[in-house]
């Protein structure tokens, strides 16, 4: 065999050799995520295994705890996120964005990353495959980007509420809190039409459509800002509660308990009011459940 003939095979078979290694890694990269995806948190962030803060720094993972959140290499997870959405993990807006995030708590850094992600994508052509990429991403905590991007742009309330549905749905519970929050401030502002567009949304086979419904009209809230319309008048939130008020998901029955709750530190003769409604005949057992805890202000 000449020369150039035995090179070239040889470059074939090392081609060759790479191509099955990779195949191989490859498969059994996907074996551990797949191993990983069935873990149980670890109790502290000193416990968690480096298998498992790895792959969740790189975005392969999504979280399962507040410790696993918290032990996030921040910096490390952004560029990865960047990176598998097509956009410059080195570029300038995004190292000025994590150079600072050590001056904001811990969650306010995920909605500064969140804005230079945005901006970064919003001058381009392809900003909607970007958007689509990243709420996407396998990685909940880069689904929460997402969902936080809803809140930056100028769209209309019922155009930002059918961006969010995709959040309200997601498997993970710390995404569907994103979503609510993410339009929050429009529902605020106009409390009569968000009740109208979101009444479909308390009547949804899905348990989750069901409780944003609820959770984002609280009039207190989480970690949120307050809506003082429905903490003056309670009552114009009422066709969201109706269909609820015996839901048989216990994560819609406890936003519903809440949201009662909230409105009895305001107007706590509605809130008797509604629940002596509500309990009168036989109540449904999650109607019960709900009565008890809406009204456990009242009683303290």
């Amino acid at each position: 065999m000449s020369r150039p003939a035995w090179t070239a095979g040889r470059a074939y078979a090392c081609a060759l050799r790479l191509a099955v290694v990779g195949a191989i890694n490859s498969f059994t990269a996907s074996e551990v995520v797949q191993h990983l995806l069935g873990r149980k948190g670890a109790a502290r962030i000193a416990l968690i295994p480096p298998e498992v803060l790895q792959a969740l720094n790189t975005g392969r993972i999504p979280t399962v705890n507040l410790n696993e959140f918290l032990a996030l290499d921040l910096g490390v997870l952004t560029r990865c996120v960047a990176r598998d959405i097509g956009l410059d993990p080195q570029s300038e807006r995004l190292q000025d964005t994590l150079a600072m995030l050590s001056a904001f708590p811990p969650v306010k850094r995920h909605a500064h990353v969140a804005r230079a992600l945005y901006d970064l994508a919003a001058p381009r052509a392809d900003r909607d495959a970007v958007a689509h990429a990243l709420a996407s991403h396998p990685s909940d905590v880069a689904r929460c980007w997402a969902a936080q991007w809803i809140s930056f742009s100028s769209l209309p309330l019922a155009q930002k509420l059918a961006s969010a549905w995709r959040f309200a749905a997601d498997p993970h519970f710390g995404v569907r809190e994103l979503a609510w929050m993410a339009v929050r401030d429009e529902i605020a502002g106009d409390v009569d039409e968000a009740v109208r567009l979101l009444q479909p949304w308390a009547t949804h086979p899905d348990a989750n459509i069901r409780r944003f419904a609820s959770e984002a009209t609280r009039p207190r809230g989480v970690w949120c800002a307050q809506i003082e319309t429905l903490k003056r008048e309670p009552w114009r939130g009422l066709p969201l509660l109706e269909p609820l008020r015996a839901d048989d998901s216990r994560y819609v029955q406890n936003s519903v308990a809440n949201w009662l709750n909230d409105a009895a530190k305001t107007q706590p003769e509605w809130v008797v009011d509604v629940c002596t409604r509500w309990g009168r005949g036989r109540p449904a057992p999650a109607t019960q459940y709900i009565l008890k805890r809406a009204q456990r202000s009242l009683a303290s």
